[in-house]
């Protein structure tokens, strides 16, 4: 059995695709710069993203500045924690404004953490967190 490499190409001549080609290519050219703009949008940095994701910083840097193809293998995960489609992603379709703000994903994965922590410790958290929010619900009270 002879083991063949094979190259995918868009078919530029396809009749019901004309201007296409050109759209996804310019749209993959401009992966890397939609990438970190919607990492950021999101609130993550380059490491928190490649947490969430299982990679490594490094790959993330890449991909926003130096490759010039994305990361098949990691498109469906990465427009799932950005909360986009990966059209979106890609650059084929613009992302959909948001009426909410987006949610603080800093604060949501610190959650996350506070919650694996002993019993004990969550208590001692909880406290200070009803704390802050008792004192600011007294400040717009008396403000």
């Amino acid at each position: 059995m002879m083991n063949e490499n094979r190259v995918y190409t868009f078919d530029h001549t396809h009749p019901r695709s004309p201007g296409m080609a050109k759209e996804v290519n310019e749209a993959l050219s401009h992966f890397g710069g939609q990438l970190a703009r919607l990492r950021k949008a999101a609130g993550y940095t380059q490491q928190q993203l490649a947490d969430e994701i299982g990679t490594t910083r490094r790959k993330i840097a890449y991909y926003e500045r130096e490759s010039p193809h994305p990361p098949a293998n990691l498109l469906a995960d990465l427009a799932r924690v950005l909360h986009v489609t990966t059209d979106t992603l890609l650059g084929l379709e613009a992302a959909k404004k948001k009426q909410a703000p987006p949610p603080d994903n800093r604060l949501r994965r610190r959650m996350q953490q506070i919650e694996k922590l002993p019993p004990q410790e969550r208590r001692q958290i909880l406290q200070v967190l009803d704390a802050f929010i008792e004192r600011g619900q007294l400040k717009r009270k008396t403000g």
